[in-house]
């Protein structure tokens, strides 16, 4: 079993002291203010020795790995849903789920707003109490000065972190780097280049003093590849090319990274299907944290077997919910299953249980393959699987391939079995006939498979944008190339590089890990791209307006900030 002892979840000391922002969650009397925390935990009650400070940013590592494994489709809006990548599959008429931009995105949907809103800022509310903790504790309980600078450099990544993800969905945003502990009712939204200053300088601290790759203390901790990665994509929200260029550099030459071109890990000669590659191995379960795996930068940890070590809901949200097509054209039930305490499931193993909250385009779907159809690795019946047969031995039509036009006219339901049943099914999110927990479901959609972060392809693009930035085709080529050679796939020429191919080479190699949403939002191409390329059958184009590439602040949080103006964004 990994050690995963970062990811616990700490009643004691790893809670905090919850947000006191009036405009953030509640309001509280003067007489509540006065009154002396007993509670909860503080800076003065819970910051006492290194093991709390420690404690205190597993918690951090745990409220950010949430982020990633929610139990809400919500959290799959960073990833896909109202991009052009994806739409809501079980319902793609809803209005939820930015389905339909004019009403899933308005200052009053709180189910999106106020959900990344909260999130971004109790994250951030956290790292500041922590690093109160760490000024105020004595430096004598401290090994030496490089383990302070090391735990204070771990904390101001996350703050970063958030902060990144915020200024990018609102622009100007409230900049609050201490602890808020009174009912404070006077933000004001500071300019995004003073939130952009913050997060160079948290993140410039930790270039400077986090462990390098190889000697974090545990899988997972954050290391100075991690900080340059994320570094280079905050110069490149401000069109600072060179620097971004730089920073992409350090970590592509000073830490030991390198991209998996052979294949690795933990499950060589155990293959489940017959075209396996080296790319289908860079998401096998456990081969995520392998010292081999020079690829990994940051690895959010999941783990069966420690409590509260998280799951991964991959297979939940981003398949097609097979299992509810019903009847072969003959009259069977389509899928059988696997045969667990003496009846079949309906739920085959190697796909487990999806439901459809995230659909992919034709533009994921087909699109972006047509150059490199029959070669791209990425592409491969392992990597994306495209074909799904009948199982079912009593019907004539037992392992032949669903096909819908075996069906009598009239007898399917066109928008269920294309947007909800069956479609391409992107086999990274699986983690094939390893689950662990509701085995009479093949896990019930979840699995326990470790999910990137950040990985060194992404790496490679982003200093290939960088690159382009500086008007240097012929040096982004060459780095969009490391990408896809990797994968078999043909070179791309200096003279077709520009940031829409930038953009369909990321969703090649990036799809359900980056935070598609955050990347056309700072590239300022979200509602260009969802206009051409999302066509969600009941919306297409998701309705999206222009003025969507920015969110519109929390009513709420406007109206609970009565002492100052919060100016609400455009066309809210």
């Amino acid at each position: 079993m990994k050690n995963t002892d970062i990811f616990k979840n700490q009643r004691s000391k790893g809670l905090f002291l919850l947000l006191a922002l009036l405009f953030f969650f509640f309001s509280c009397s003067e007489s509540v203010l006065d009154e002396k925390p007993l509670d909860f935990l503080s800076t003065g009650n819970a910051y006492n020795t290194r093991e709390d400070i420690a404690m205190g940013i597993n918690a951090l590592h745990a409220d950010v790995r949430n982020w990633f494994t929610q139990n809400d489709a919500n959290a799959y809006i960073m990833t896909a849903l109202g991009t052009e990548e994806g739409y809501y599959g079980e319902d793609p008429g809803a209005n939820e789920l930015l389905c339909n931009y004019l009403t899933g995105l308005t200052s009053s949907s709180t189910e999106i707003v106020d959900y990344y809103w909260g999130i971004g800022y109790s994250l951030i509310q956290k790292v500041n109490v922590v690093i109160e903790g760490i000024d105020k504790m004595d430096n004598t309980k401290w090994a030496d000065e490089a383990e302070k600078n090391a735990a204070l450099a771990e904390a101001k990544f996350f703050r970063a972190f958030a902060y990144r993800m915020l200024v990018t969905l609102w622009g100007d945003i409230p900049l609050i780097t201490e602890v808020i502990d009174f009912a404070k009712t006077d933000f004001v939204r500071d300019p995004k280049a003073d939130v952009y200053a913050q997060i160079e300088k948290d993140l410039t601290f930790g270039t400077e003093y986090l462990p390098e790759r190889g000697k974090e203390k545990q899988p997972g901790r954050i290391t100075k590849g991690a900080a340059w990665h994320l570094l280079s994509e905050i110069y490149l929200a401000q069109q600072k090319y060179q620097l971004a260029v730089d920073a992409a550099s350090h970590v592509i030459n000073d830490f030991g990274y390198a991209l998996m071109k052979e294949r690795f890990g933990s499950k060589l000669g155990k293959d489940i299907f017959k075209n396996e590659n080296v790319y289908f191995d860079l998401f096998t379960k456990e081969n995520q944290n392998l010292a081999e795996n020079k690829e990994a930068i940051w690895v959010v940890q999941i783990d069966p077997n420690i409590t509260g070590g998280g799951s991964n809901g991959g297979e939940r949200f981003y398949t097609p919910a097979y299992f509810r097509m019903g009847n072969t054209p003959d009259g069977f039930k389509a899928i059988l299953g696997e045969l667990y305490n003496g009846s079949y499931t309906g739920y085959n193993d190697t796909l487990g249980r999806g439901v459809a909250s995230v659909c992919p385009t034709s533009y994921i779907r087909y699109k972006i393959w047509q150059s490199d159809w029959n070669n791209d690795y990425r592409n491969s019946e392992a990597c994306i699987k495209r074909n799904f047969y009948f199982d079912n031995p009593a019907s004539a039509y037992d392992g032949k391939k669903i096909e819908w036009k075996l069906y009598a006219a009239g007898k399917r339901i066109p928008l269920k079995d294309t947007c909800q049943y069956i479609f391409p099914y992107f086999m990274k999110v699986a983690s094939p006939c390893e689950h662990y927990t509701d085995l009479a479901r093949s896990g019930g959609g979840w699995n326990h498979k470790d999910m990137y972060v950040f990985r060194l392809a992404e790496t490679y693009l982003l200093r290939a944008e960088g690159y382009l930035g500086l008007g240097n085709k012929d040096k982004a080529a060459a780095d969009i190339n490391q990408v896809r050679s990797r994968s078999n796939a043909k070179p791309v020429a200096a003279g077709n590089v520009d940031i829409d191919y930038i953009l369909d080479e990321r969703a090649r190699e990036l799809y359900t890990e980056e935070w598609r949403m955050i990347t056309l939002m700072r590239l300022n191409k979200l509602v260009e791209r969802v206009r051409k390329y999302n066509d969600d059958p009941i919306y297409p184009g998701l309705n999206i307006q222009d003025y969507n590439n920015l969110w519109p602040i929390p009513q709420s949080q406007i109206d609970l900030n009565v002492s100052a103006v919060m100016k609400q964004n455009p066309g809210y």
